[in-house]
């Protein structure tokens, strides 16, 4: 393929037809195309749908059809506020992807600093699909916090408020995780050395704000006491992340790499904190709220929880315990890691919204407003826009990363 170079960098010079036709590309589109829709479909509702208000309620007391107007438009089944509970599969994507993606641009910073070869030479396409995921994070949380919040968050800055706070951090992490995989290209090995390390201190430092202040507010939400109750949530997200960083760089080695020498090491890191995840799970849930753990465990959940520990913690331990398996068994494991964790993410996030109310009295969940207790849980479906926004995240990983490497082969094994 003709090339040319600019500021050190060698460019594919990458037709139209190419762009648009490419396999990888066509499913990005895809994947983009059902985001677009959801984007649109969260627009309508949330700034064109019309509903009652405080004025309808004003200029029509007692009327029955304006309180069940005004009940649908905060209760109902769609939209920003129109939902049973504010946290859904938004929260969980946005976590799953940022958590996972900083955790990969993090393992790599690693080992461009102590010079683990193996995983250095593909650094190139480790980070750009560390940051693709990052991106698809960002995506997510903006359309859950509402375009015109982000656009005061700009203009109105709360320096105080740790939400806030990640912004600032991003914008200067992002740029530099750019500039290393700039350095990679151009064979800057020692300025490699040196972003790479000023990386693993942002990254820290993003991780750490990132992990605290998403565990503060999840435990500041006192009425769900899965939340409030679970033991040191910034590990949790640590543990389960990492592991599922480990699961995505392994199937990255093996389909893009080819080398079963860098799925077995990244493998057996994920093992790591396989064994960990299960470990915290087994504590957490004999520290939890007994009415919450028998929700989860024994309850309306227990399928979905379980079905978690089989595919994040049973499967990958029995698949990766031994040396013996094959390139096959840890594809397997990956893929059950992957699926397994961002399940996991479900069940924390959907379980902690099963009860969103108080048992002040001790006596069981009361329902909002009245004194009668609670005999179901509350559980509803993400909005059609939700779903449709929350997979098309998958289609900003793949658009970013095919988009690199068809112009700049990130995917090709660099030679430091």
């Amino acid at each position: 393929m003709e090339k040319s170079s600019t500021v050190g960098v060698k460019i594919n010079r990458v037709s139209l037809k190419t762009f648009f036709t490419d396999k990888t590309m066509i499913v990005a589109y895809i994947f983009l195309i059902l985001a677009a829709f959801g984007v649109l479909e969260m627009i309508y509702e949330r700034y064109f749908l019309l509903s009652a208000s405080a004025f309808d309620a004003g200029s029509n007391p007692g009327s029955r059809e304006v309180a069940q107007a005004m009940k649908e438009a905060v209760f109902g089944s769609g939209g920003e506020v129109k939902r049973e509970a504010p946290w859904s599969l938004y929260i969980v994507n946005y976590m799953y992807m940022i958590y996972v993606g900083s955790g990969i641009i993090f393992l790599v910073a690693m080992a461009e600093i102590f010079e683990v070869e193996i995983i250095v030479k593909p650094a190139a396409g480790f980070l750009t699909l560390g940051l693709a995921m990052v991106m698809a994070g960002l995506f997510t949380i903006m359309m859950d916090l509402n375009i015109l919040n982000v656009y005061w968050m700009v203009l109105s800055p709360q320096l105080g408020s740790g939400m806030w706070l990640m912004m600032p951090l991003y914008t200067v992490y992002i740029p530099l995780v750019i500039l290393e995989i700039y350095l990679i290209l151009t064979h800057h090995t020692e300025w490699v050395k040196k972003v790479a390390f000023m990386i693993i201190v942002i990254g820290v430092l993003v991780e750490f704000v990132e992990f605290y202040v998403q565990a503060k507010l999840f435990d500041m939400n006192s009425a769900r006491h899965l939340w409030t109750t679970y033991p040191v949530l910034p590990l949790y997200f640590m543990v389960s992340s990492f592991a599922a960083s480990l699961a995505i760089m392994g199937l990255y080695a093996y389909i893009m790499c080819k080398s079963v020498a860098l799925m077995h090491i990244l493998e057996r890191g994920a093992l790591f904190f396989v064994i960990l995840l299960g470990a915290y799970e087994a504590v957490a849930y004999l520290s939890i709220d007994i009415k919450v753990a028998q929700i989860i465990l024994f309850g309306e959940f227990k399928y979905w929880f379980y079905l978690y520990i089989i595919l994040a913690v049973i499967i990958p331990f029995v698949l990766l315990f031994k040396h013996y398996m094959n390139k096959y068994f840890k594809l397997i494991a990956s893929l059950c890691i992957i699926a397994g964790t961002f399940l996991g993410k479900i069940v924390f996030v959907y379980g902690g919204n099963a009860y969103p109310m108080s048992d002040r009295f001790g006596v069981g969940f009361e329902k909002y407003g009245e004194h009668e207790l609670a005999k179901e849980i509350i559980f509803f479906m993400p909005p059609i826009s939700e779903i449709a926004i929350v997979i098309g995240s998958v289609g900003v990983i793949l658009f970013i990363y095919r988009a690199a490497d068809l112009f700049f082969n990130i995917s090709v094994v660099q030679e430091h």
